[in-house]
């Protein structure tokens, strides 16, 4: 059975530090795009991170240097490293998956987690 599986999430306060994870089992990571995306409660879901097959990563702007995604094809597992965290960065977040090149438009991928939620607060 195909699954991906979202953990690490919890309550932060501001300015701190996340790492989540993205488990996949029964079927190997190392041949697809992963992203993440995230869902704050009253917004509209965006994008967050991608990482194509070949390691290109990709970044929504209000995370770049604060965000770093990356995977280890030997554990199946994509990661979604989260700096200096930001009340506004509260959501569950949702890894997935998709062939090819890195999209912002969730509808192409095709795999979802069933999300962790993050929240940022003092």
């Amino acid at each position: 059975q195909v699954q991906l599986v979202e953990s690490g999430g919890g309550l932060v306060q501001p300015g701190g530090s996340l790492r989540l994870s993205c488990a996949a089992s029964g079927f190997t990571l190392d041949s697809y795009t992963i992203g993440w995306f995230r869902q704050a409660p009253g917004k509209e879901g965006e994008g967050v991170s991608c990482i194509e097959n070949d390691y290109n990563t990709y970044y929504a702007n209000s995370m770049k240097g604060r965000f770093t995604i990356s995977r280890d094809n030997a554990k199946n597992t994509v990661y979604l490293h989260m700096n200096s965290l930001e009340p506004e960065d509260t959501a569950v977040y949702y890894c997935a998956t998709k062939r090819g090149f890195c999209s912002s438009y969730s509808r192409s991928f095709t795999s979802w987690g069933q999300g962790t939620q993050v929240i940022v607060s003092s």
